[in-house]
């Protein structure tokens, strides 16, 4: 088990990113909570990840703190949860918002999540109630922030693209960044009010 990874970042196409351990460039797949605290392109960063092995792959799955990488070892163990939902429900929600709708019972905010539908957010609320107390605490994983990432060609695209990766169908996606401004905001910016609103 590869419990962290620690080199320089040399890409960030959300979902997935890619890190330079000493000359070897690992693919990770990453949830937007975790891009968002990410240094700039070249700079050194340490992610906790978790490895799934498949029959057809083996995919890289890491975290910006220990608490995210638990929230998402809990969640795979709930009955219908895999590794892509886990990603994308912290990707829509920080720890803090996904531990108030389960505390509350807010099934309404989970389902707006892409494909987590009504069935699954009520599994979620009973699995995951019991399980909560087991999650740490935040602690930091990556380095402080650093400047921009380098400039993209279309920050909106790849904002409509890592959307899709999360779920989100070509059309809803667009929708959700189509008022957004390309030329004060990242690709990374544009994400994270696109979830935002999605999961008011």
């Amino acid at each position: 088990m590869i419990g962290f990874l620690r080199g320089k970042l040399v890409l960030k196409a959300p979902p997935m990113l890619v890190i330079d351990v000493q000359g070897v460039g690992y693919e990770v797949e990453a949830p937007m909570t975790t891009f968002y605290n990410l240094p700039a392109l070249g700079e050194d960063v340490k992610l906790h990840t978790h490895l799934v092995v498949r029959e057809d792959a083996h995919i890289l799955f890491g975290f910006s703190s220990e608490t995210d990488r638990a929230m998402f070892r809990t969640l795979i163990k709930v009955n219908g949860v895999g590794p892509k939902l886990a990603l994308t429900i912290l990707s829509g929600q920080s720890a803090e918002e996904f531990h108030r709708c389960i505390h509350n019972n807010d099934t309404q905010a989970l389902v707006r999540l892409p494909g987590v539908g009504k069935k699954t957010a009520e599994r979620l609320v009973v699995e995951m109630r019991d399980r909560l107390p087991e999650l740490g605490e935040s602690q930091a994983g990556v380095a402080s922030l650093g400047p921009a990432a380098a400039i993209v060609s279309n920050p909106k695209q790849e904002a409509i693209s890592a959307l899709c990766s999360l779920g989100y169908k070509p059309l809803d996606a667009a929708k959700m960044v189509q008022n957004l401004s390309a030329d004060t905001l990242s690709c990374e910016e544009m994400i994270r009010f696109a979830l935002q609103g999605a999961v008011r």
